[in-house]
């Protein structure tokens, strides 16, 4: 039965008076001439137009009242991949991608423009051919998620599957993950895992799989290289570091944020270098020995999610926050102005969060720097009201490690000292 997916009014009947259906290939002339294939469209989209998929991989929308003719070269039709069993080369080291979602172990199926995830090393291998001549890789599918559908629950089931694998003979593990709360996963498993004994490193794909300009192929090479061939461990965030294919850049998990919505450099670690660089297939270090402190692996994966994160603002209301207090949250992370204010409306909200023995941290704003709470009054008057500076955490970060604190800890002495312990690197001097 053809399919005609996202078509409807006009451009639906435009595809079936022409006996065209979604992944023919066809010819289009109008004021240039097009080939390529039918590809689906979205759900609400309007009925004048129809996308072709080009041989360049780029999507294009035609206007249907300006093409003049239409040619059908090649007929739809659901297409079963086969596949060379992968014989695993015995003189390679052996690594493990978990896939969670997102693009960059997804293929696409030019038949109905679905994006769907690599289950299987014969198709990574088929997709990104030169990851065999790097490593043997075995694949999993953890679960499939848009990365804004990850919930805490999610991490929680990444680090319970990590932690099967901690005694493995891996060279590593790669975590295929959406890029949007990339660096929210990477910092609880830099945390709940702190020790782990063989490297984990997050990849993303700024760009899907099935435009031209993808990052997905090299990020996931860059991510191969970087486990097989540096003998250290932590959790890293692995991406583009400019828009040169030539150069991918290893981040801390907790010193490394989203700063663009769609460059293929969005990633940058915060206050400093990314602690590696790989440089067309060269792997320059820029970290010292001791960047991480706890050396001994005892996973601790609770958490407890009663955190807000409070981004405060001029005209910030205070019943927000006694809203948030009267709901039982445990801890708040503020993300002050500066060297880490808040406006005096807010002081008895803050008062009687800390007279709850509520956790409250203090967190930048800005970029980049450090919190500096004794410089002016009114930070001095917030630590006297109970607000912990935390140094140069990333305010993101600091939600996370709150969480993970509060499902590690007592008492809220306990927490104090966990938050103010460099574990992981979230913290840089």
């Amino acid at each position: 039965m053809p399919e005609y997916t996202g078509y409807v009014g006009r451009s639906l009947e435009f595809l079936k008076s022409n006996d065209i259906a979604v992944g023919d290939t066809v010819k289009l002339v109008g004021d240039l001439t097009y080939s390529g294939i039918i590809m689906p469209r979205y759900e609400h989209s309007d009925d004048k137009h129809i996308v072709l998929k080009l041989s360049s991989g780029y999507n294009v929308g035609l206007e249907i009242d300006k093409l003049e003719k239409i040619e059908k070269l090649f007929t739809s039709g659901k297409s079963i991949d086969t596949f060379q069993k992968l014989e695993e080369n015995p003189s390679l080291p052996k690594v493990l991608l978990l896939s969670t979602g997102g693009t960059i172990a997804s293929k696409v199926d030019y038949r109905t423009g679905a994006v769907t995830p690599i289950l299987t090393a014969e198709e990574l291998n088929l997709s990104v051919p030169e990851l065999a001549k790097i490593a043997n890789i075995d694949t999993e599918v953890i679960f499939s998620e848009y990365s804004e559908n990850i919930v805490p629950d999610h991490w929680l089931q990444i680090a319970k599957k990590l932690i099967e694998y901690s005694n493995s003979d891996y060279s590593g593990i790669i975590i295929a993950h959406g890029t949007d709360t990339m660096h929210y996963t990477s910092s609880f498993l830099s945390f709940a895992l702190a020790g782990y004994p063989i490297p984990i490193v997050l990849v993303g794909s700024q760009r899907s799989s099935d435009r031209a300009s993808s990052d997905a192929a090299l990020n996931l090479i860059g991510a191969t290289k970087f486990l097989v061939e540096c003998k250290t461990n932590g959790v890293y965030v692995i991406m583009h570091h400019n828009e040169s294919d030539e150069t991918i850049a290893c981040h801390f998990g907790t010193r490394v944020r989203k700063n663009h919505t769609s460059k293929r450099s969005a990633f940058q670690t915060i206050g400093g270098d990314p602690a590696y660089i790989i440089i067309n297939n060269k792997i320059q270090r820029n970290v010292k020995d001791d960047f991480f402190k706890v050396k001994e692996f005892k996973p601790k994966i609770n958490l407890d999610t009663k955190v807000a994160l409070v981004k405060y603002h001029p005209g910030y209301d205070p019943r927000l926050l006694d809203k948030i207090i009267d709901m039982g949250f445990k801890a708040i992370i503020f993300e002050g102005t500066g060297l880490g204010h808040i406006g005096k409306t807010m002081y008895d909200c803050v008062k009687k969060a800390h007279g709850k023995n509520i956790f409250l941290g203090m967190t930048s704003q800005c970029i980049d720097g450090r919190i500096g709470m004794t410089v002016y009054e009114s930070g001095r008057d917030l630590l006297d009201l109970g607000i912990i500076p935390l140094e140069n955490m990333i305010p993101e970060v600091a939600l996370v490690k709150a969480m993970w604190a509060l499902g590690n800890s007592q008492n809220n002495e306990e927490i104090k000292k966990i938050m103010l312990e460099n574990i992981a690197s979230e913290m840089s001097y």
